[in-house]
């Protein structure tokens, strides 16, 4: 299973951004969606937490916060108690210590992105981390011109000929933006991402 506990940074600045996250990570990844196994809820001040079955879908996921940006991201990989509460905060297991241990890593600011990994695997979910910091160093420095070609390429069946009539650019803008967005380094190593934190699960 993998567990992601979820924190707010500078809540303090900020204020409290739980509910507008829940309601924006709720319509990216509905409670009904695969590899859901508990959605996302507050469980304590500015903290939500969320138990998958899917490493491509723990990826995603992380990544997507790591876009959104203000959240501390820990991933943590492992087995749980069963049976599995309705709420995800009445879990335990090794994964939930893991998430644990990896959110309070995430917070250093020493790290490049807010992101850490503890696993089962025999590196302690190292390998991972690296490439998911990797994937989100990216992300983070992506620029918007970058994300609005991304975002049109993601919708199911489009091209870049479609990219380029919904953005009024030419395809030619559309394949000079995917590049410097790295788009197609992220799609080749997401599975990557996602194989490494799956030896961590068992």
């Amino acid at each position: 299973m993998y567990v992601l506990t979820v924190d707010q940074r500078g809540s303090r600045r900020h204020g409290d951004r739980v509910a507008g996250l829940l309601e924006d990570l709720t319509s990216r990844v509905p409670a009904d969606a695969g590899g859901v196994v508990r959605p996302f809820e507050r469980t304590v001040g500015d903290e939500v937490q969320a138990v998958l079955d899917d490493a491509d879908v723990a990826v995603d996921v992380a990544l997507t916060l790591l876009r959104i940006g203000g959240w501390s991201v820990g991933i943590g990989v492992g087995s749980v108690d069963e049976p599995l509460p309705v709420s995800a905060r009445a879990g335990s297991g090794e994964a939930f210590i893991h998430a644990r241990a990896a959110v309070e890593r995430a917070k250093s600011r020493a790290r490049p992105v807010p992101l850490a990994v503890v696993s089962e695997a025999p590196d302690g979910g190292r390998g991972a981390e690296a490439v998911l910091t990797l994937l989100g160093s990216v992300v983070v420095r992506r620029s918007a011109a970058g994300w609005a070609v991304i975002d049109a390429m993601t919708t199911p069946g489009a091209t870049q000929d479609d990219a380029a009539r919904r953005l009024g650019i030419s395809q030619q803008a559309v394949s000079q933006r995917l590049r410097a967005a790295l788009w197609a380094e992220e799609v080749a190593a997401r599975p990557v991402a996602a194989r490494l934190l799956a030896e961590g699960d068992g």
